[in-house]
């Protein structure tokens, strides 16, 4: 969902969960779920591993 890929994009900016739910007015639980949800659709499960999908799918890039 769109909301999903604004979560994962700021999961591989570095974000955390507490920090991610404060820009999207959100509970932390709801980042969670996201959070979850997204690694569950990839069969991706670590940090590391949704960064380096979005690195790969253009969603962030190395240069900011």
């Amino acid at each position: 969902t769109a909301r999903e890929r604004e979560v994962l994009i700021q999961i591989a900016g570095g974000l955390s969960n507490k920090e991610i739910a404060s820009q999207l007015g959100v509970g932390v639980r709801t980042v969670e779920t996201h959070r979850e949800r997204i690694m569950k659709k990839l069969n991706i499960h670590s940090v590391a591993g949704l960064t380096k999908f979005a690195l790969a799918q253009g969603l962030i890039s190395l240069n900011g």
